[in-house]
């Protein structure tokens, strides 16, 4: 998802609030800048596997090299889809509209049900790093509950309200081969698909310049 992250003394790491955060992840500061893929490639719109291997460094290696790609990006989050990898796990680092900022990763997440009585739909802009260049005006409950599993398996469970759900429900939506162009009328998605055209090369040429500032 696309985004701006800034820091803020209110911090919440794995759902958890912490007294300090440094302002860019330790994850960042370890990972490797990855290729993010672009609407149309095959691995993007189709169901990520779960994640079945738990612990291992190959697993601690790609949720490193994610962050470091959602930085470079500027993103809220980022699905391992959008980095070539068939696998349902997502990161996110993402200031909400309350200044809390929230950092973490989920393997295997599954969206709860929201009673019909809380269920309130906003709309809002989104926008997708996969989707370089265009937003879109967006349906999502404006508040979310999602279950799954961190890095080394222990179970998790994230809350989210305002853009922090909207992050939330939007990367799950990834990791079953979905892009917010799919809940686009045809008239919609067809123009933005024409705005990106026009914005990717601009997108890219700024990711990689953040990139080499951070030295990546």
């Amino acid at each position: 998802m696309s985004g701006g992250t800034s820091p803020d003394r209110r911090v919440r790491v794995q759902g958890e609030p912490v007294d300090s955060y440094p302002r860019l992840a330790p994850e960042v500061e370890r990972g490797a800048v990855r290729r993010i893929t672009v609407v149309g490639e095959e691995v993007l719109h189709r169901r990520c596997r779960e994640v079945t291997r738990f612990g291992t460094p190959e697993l601690s290696h790609l949720v490193d090299d994610m962050f470091a790609t959602n930085q470079v990006a500027e993103g809220a989050g980022l699905a391992a889809n959008q980095v070539g990898v068939d696998l349902q796990l997502f990161v996110w680092d993402i200031t909400d509209e309350w200044g809390v900022r929230h950092v973490g990763h989920l393997a295997n997440p599954v969206l709860a049900e929201v009673p019909a009585e809380h269920r309130r739909l906003v709309e809002e802009p989104e926008g997708c790093l996969s989707v370089p260049g265009p937003y879109r005006v967006v349906p999502r409950l404006d508040s979310a509950v999602v279950r799954g599993r961190d890095m080394n398996g222990s179970p998790l469970v994230i809350e989210g309200r305002g853009y922090f759900a909207r992050c939330l429900q939007h990367e799950t939506d990834h990791l079953h081969g979905r892009l917010y162009l799919d809940r686009l009328a045809q008239r919609e998605r067809k123009a933005a698909l024409r705005e990106m055209a026009e914005a990717k090369e601009r997108t890219f040429a700024r990711r990689a310049a953040l990139a080499a500032k951070l030295g990546k």
